[in-house]
């Protein structure tokens, strides 16, 4: 199981587990991860639609493709899919249609230029930030325009850098170093996500600042994060799928949007990065790790 998936995880057991369904005694849970093999996905859900199951949780956008190309008689709950009714997931945000349903991701677009002012506040020094993307990653977030142009608008060059594998990922590094790349900024991204631990290793190795997509990172020592609150998505998937579960068709069920989201920073990684959080910054913080 995937280290950053923990809290989500945790988090749709208990929104499971509210609507009276506790995994070992009256639910049964076949766990399928495809780790940073996104292109394992259609053969496990596959697998899941031949079991068959009863219901089909997908994490994230592609998962909720590959799950939705492998039946559309299975009832399909997912959570963090960008712009569910773009991707052909739903007919509407009201009345899903079909059989998938569940709990929208954020634009990455919507949240760079914040993400981009928490850092620059947190690191001024930093005045070229580079923005790490999977070029596989369809989210239109990533258009290299709206990243430039938020980075004008906060007083920092963006230099946008790619990885695709997760052998990529030190080359990535080093080369930013190289470029004198001040500050990083992680996109939110499955392949980050799975990565997790390697990313934090290179932030760490390369001294490097960075601004993570997910509180997990954070948690796990990343400097800083802001984004979506999993916790909350993931619950609130676990309570859909319950309530599919008690008999709810997902076209009935209107697909939700975020509404909470998270700054998190980690003290113990500012002080080893030789940083001072601003106290104005620390207010601002939903959780600060000592």
């Amino acid at each position: 199981m995937p280290g950053a998936a923990d809290r989500g995880l945790a988090a749709w057991r208990k929104g499971l587990a509210e609507a009276g369904f506790i995994e070992g005694r009256n639910l049964t849970v076949e766990y399928r991860w495809a780790g940073a093999s996104s292109d394992q996905l259609p053969a496990l859900a596959a697998e899941l639609v031949r079991l068959p199951v009863d219901v089909i949780y997908a994490s994230g956008g592609f998962a909720a493709r590959a799950a939705k190309s492998a039946t559309s008689t299975i009832p399909i709950v997912f959570s963090g899919a960008v712009d569910p009714v773009a991707q052909g997931l739903a007919q509407n945000l009201k009345r899903p249609g079909g059989n998938l349903t569940g709990i929208a991701g954020a634009f990455d677009d919507a949240l760079v230029e914040k993400r981009l002012q928490l850092l620059h506040e947190l690191v001024p020094a930093a005045d070229r930030i580079g923005y790490l993307v999977n070029p596989g990653n369809p989210n239109p977030g990533l258009r290299k325009e709206q990243v430039t142009a938020a980075g004008q608008n906060v007083g920092v060059e963006v230099i946008v850098a790619t990885a695709g594998k997760p052998e990529e990922l030190e080359l990535t590094f080093s080369a930013g170093a190289r470029g004198g790349i001040g500050a990083w900024l992680v996109a939110n991204d499955a392949l980050f996500i799975t990565q997790q631990r390697q990313l934090l290793e290179l932030a760490a190795r390369y001294a490097s600042p960075a601004m993570y997509p997910l509180g997990g990172f954070s948690v796990n020592g990343g400097l800083v994060s802001y984004g979506v609150d999993v916790v909350e998505l993931a619950s609130l998937a676990g309570g859909y799928v319950a309530r599919i579960l008690k008999g709810a068709k997902p076209a009935d069920l209107p697909i939700m949007q975020p509404t909470k989201f998270e700054l998190i920073i980690n003290l113990k990684t500012a002080k080893a990065l030789g940083l001072t959080v601003p106290q104005s910054l620390l207010a601002r913080a939903d959780e600060v790790i000592e």
